[in-house]
């Protein structure tokens, strides 16, 4: 404690006592020696109480200072520490209430971290943002829904108009929207306007609800009427005057009878390859806007498909050269999806590549920059085929749409094959590239990303 305070509060508790001795001292009621012996002793004695009183109030601030900390042990010891009576219950009182107060403030706590649990680990991509629309917090499935493109998502003018609305209402308010990148998605917006506002300044909840799979598919349940009905037509056309053929002129010819069924036999087997397209390509749109989160191996992939293409590759007499880059990364990719997109890719470089010629196939590592946006691993397959005319390149990847019409039922196409592959790419947020033109080949190029994104901060 400090010289001064000390010889100030001693000297206002020893006022009036010294100068009582010292008005008596004058008046001659009390001897010179007595008198001043008296006055020393009441000078001792008030800067004793004094001290005491000054370490106690030192406690005090210091019980008060701990129980600011939540400090138990030391709130604790310095609530025992006071010698004065008032002074050490004022102490235990300050004790008790911050004892009260730390554990609501736990209990609070407790709450707190329960509440960003449940939103944390909420299935639909929630954010927290302030009055400037600025992103205070973002959940695990935002930052996995969006990632570095959450930025993207909060320009959209539909979304703005919404928050806005939200703001003016002072309530909450709906829109539609749809985002075409990095892939197509259809997204529910709820904007909740708070008030007040929350401690870290949020302001308003997005709930970004994706409703691309109801869509989907009650698009698709109208696309696949609309296409399997145009489709199917020809062979069930053929298969129906086959049948009335059988049954009439051709009952009792049984070489006619065989060619015949032959026919058939063709047509409903290119009936169930489109059933099988149709249906491969519904199931990969459903889940189109979910990236898949497994990685896998390319090399081994590629070496699997390619041994399964051995007996068409006898038949045409062509050589399937696979080339794979030593530590190549693994990527994240769908296998069974990754399997079908080779496969398509290689069915058509042989089924239209040149007979008795090569395909190639190579998997490698690529860096950001040129023709890629960043790194990732390029998987490339080329044919030494009659080519495709450049006007065409661009609606390769349309649905039933064949460069040669002809020529593309005769080897037994469906028309799907490279749509399937455009989805399938897109599922897995990379690029597909076409490059061909009339007696050079074909070469299809599918980038996939290695998935290195920047996440959001919880």
């Amino acid at each position: 404690m400090r010289l001064g305070s000390l010889l100030w509060v001693g000297a206002l508790l020893a006022a009036v006592p010294l100068a009582t001795l010292l008005a008596l001292l004058l008046g001659g009621a009390v001897a010179v020696g007595p008198g001043l012996g008296g006055m020393a002793v009441v000078a001792l004695g008030a800067l004793a109480l004094a001290a005491l009183w000054l370490a106690d109030l030192g406690n005090l601030v210091e019980t008060l200072r701990q129980a600011m900390l939540e400090n138990s042990s030391a709130l604790a010891h310095a609530a025992a520490a006071p010698r004065l009576p008032p002074v050490e219950r004022v102490a235990r009182g300050i004790e008790r209430l911050a004892r009260n107060l730390a554990t609501r403030a736990a209990q609070v706590g407790d709450l707190l971290r329960a509440n960003e649990a449940i939103v944390e680990r909420l299935p639909d991509p929630l954010l927290v943002l302030d009055a400037g629309r600025a992103v205070l917090r973002a959940n695990a499935a935002a930052r996995a829904a969006f990632g570095a493109d959450l930025a993207a998502v909060l320009r959209h003018p539909v979304l703005r108009d919404a928050i806005g609305q939200a703001s003016a209402l002072r309530g909450t308010a709906t829109a539609d929207l749809g985002l075409s990148a990095p892939v197509a998605r259809e997204l529910r917006a709820t904007v909740i306007w708070l008030e007040p506002a929350l401690a870290d300044g949020g302001q308003a909840l997005v709930v970004l609800s994706d409703r691309t799979r109801e869509r989907a598919v009650e698009r698709m349940r109208a696309d696949f009427v609309a296409n399997a009905s145009h489709e199917l037509r020809t062979p069930l056309t053929s298969l129906i005057g086959f049948i009335d053929t059988l049954r009439g002129p051709a009952a009792d010819d049984p070489p006619a009878q065989q060619r015949f069924l032959g026919i058939m036999a063709e047509q409903a087997e290119r009936m169930n390859r489109l059933i099988d397209d149709l249906l491969s390509l519904s199931r990969i749109e459903l889940t189109e806007h979910q990236p898949p989160a497994e990685r896998m191996d390319l090399g081994d992939l590629l070496a699997r498909v390619a041994a399964g293409f051995e007996p068409r590759l006898a038949a045409r007499r062509v050589t399937l050269a696979v080339e794979v880059a030593p530590g190549l990364p693994r990527v994240p990719a769908d296998a069974d999806q990754m399997a079908q997109l080779a496969s398509n890719l290689i069915d058509n470089a042989v089924k239209y590549g040149r007979e008795g010629g090569t395909v190639q196939v190579s998997a490698a590592l690529a860096e950001a920059g040129g023709r890629w946006p960043g790194r990732g691993v390029v998987l490339r397959v080329s044919d030494d085929g009659p080519g495709i005319p450049k006007a065409q390149v661009p609606r390769l990847t349309e649905r039933f749409y064949r460069v040669d019409q002809g020529r593309s039922r005769a080897a037994g196409g469906t028309g799907l094959g490279l749509a399937i592959v455009k989805h399938i790419v897109n599922r897995h947020r990379g690029l597909l590239a076409i490059d061909s033109d009339t007696g050079r080949g074909a070469t299809f190029t599918i980038w996939l990303p290695l998935g290195e994104r920047r996440a959001l901060p919880p």
